[in-house]
């Protein structure tokens, strides 16, 4: 994702400077505390004048009367596009990551202990799910009228698993056939988590846009029509209170806590954010597109493969002000090492 604002170099390193001493501090950031580390030598009002631009290009606020600057979600996100990936984790806490998944041979006891592991380097939440992989990928869904408000809906999954439920809808079956065209032309292959999670996306996001085919599809997903098995996937969470003595929004956070709780929400958001297909470390700011009380909160995450197969989903979720650049090189490197420990195990 690239700014729309773009700037120049010298707005850049200010902009990194900002951002790094708030990031590490928590307190807003003057003009006179970037002078004092400032290679080429800026004054503090040549540095105001930069901050101002910042400012109005929606990169900096001013929290109340304060003389400083923070920065904004919009400055969190140029700040990530700038980070070279290369950086590499410590041997600290390479070492701790490796004793703690050393000897591990089944997925699940990977993604537990990968969820511990992920919120004692980040300092915030590790969230890690265990799914089936391809056997519950999508092959074909079919929606048959049964009569008045009665639709039969029939889930067939890659492995063979096939789920029905009788729906209270009252859609024709013209309606019904374009659904599952729809689902079956742009989800064959998805596992079910993630297709709902995009479903859910999509639906949220096109809210505007209905036509008639997007809202019998939303129908049918409200009424459970791809509900899927949920002993398929197995949730780990830790580090909620982390985020507690990190946020002030005591309200915010209970809404937080308590969609943490609910296993399947953190499926839909991941499902909705990591893309089975990506190789990357994806890092999203601002969540409240999925939830509103993720506002302020920062999801990076990636999927988790073994033999090529998706097998899980790691990520971490903390506040915006956050260490970026260790917290995508940890996620980065327990990804590639999922497929590694697992299949030395299996030899």
């Amino acid at each position: 994702m690239q700014s729309d604002n773009p700037i120049g170099i010298r707005e850049r390193e200010i902009l990194t400077a900002i951002v790094e001493t708030f990031i590490a501090t928590g307190e807003p950031v003057g003009s006179r505390t970037l002078a004092r580390s400032n290679r080429e030598g800026l004054s503090p009002a040549s540095i105001r004048n930069v901050m101002a631009d910042l400012s109005d290009a929606g990169f900096l606020e001013q929290p109340h009367t304060s003389a400083g600057r923070v920065p904004t979600t919009e400055a969190y996100r140029y700040y990530v596009e700038q980070l070279t990936g290369k950086a590499t984790l410590s041997g600290e806490d390479e070492n701790m990551i490796q004793n703690s998944l050393q000897g591990i041979a089944d997925v699940q006891e990977f993604m537990e202990r990968t969820s511990h592991v992920l919120s004692l380097i980040s300092g915030n939440v590790g969230v890690a799910i265990a799914t089936s992989g391809q056997k519950n990928a999508l092959e074909h869904v079919y929606f048959s009228r049964l009569g008045d408000q009665k639709v039969l809906a029939v889930v067939v999954t890659r492995s063979g698993v096939v789920r029905d439920r009788v729906l209270r809808l009252d859609l024709s079956q013209a309606d019904l056939d374009a659904a599952a065209s729809f689902i079956n032309g742009n989800f064959r292959g998805w596992t079910m988590e993630a297709m709902r999670g995009e479903l859910a996306r999509r639906i949220e996001q096109e809210r505007n846009e209905y036509d008639r085919l997007m809202r019998s599809v939303e129908q049918l997903y409200r009424q459970g029509a791809l509900a899927g098995d949920d002993s398929t996937q197995v949730v780990f969470v830790e580090g909620a209170a982390s985020l507690v003595a990190s946020e002030e929004d005591r309200q915010r956070l209970q809404q937080l806590l308590q969609m943490l709780e609910e296993k399947k929400k953190i499926v839909e958001l991941l499902g909705a954010y990591l893309d089975a297909k990506q190789e990357a470390v994806r890092v999203v700011i601002g969540l409240d597109e999925a939830q509103p009380s993720m506002r302020n909160l920062v999801l990076i995450g990636a999927p988790a493969r073994m033999g090529g197969n998706v097998m899980g989903s790691l990520a971490v979720l903390g506040p915006t002000r956050m260490d970026y650049q260790h917290t995508i090189t940890a996620v980065s490197y327990i990804a590639r090492l999922f497929d590694k420990v697992l299949n030395d195990a299996g030899e």
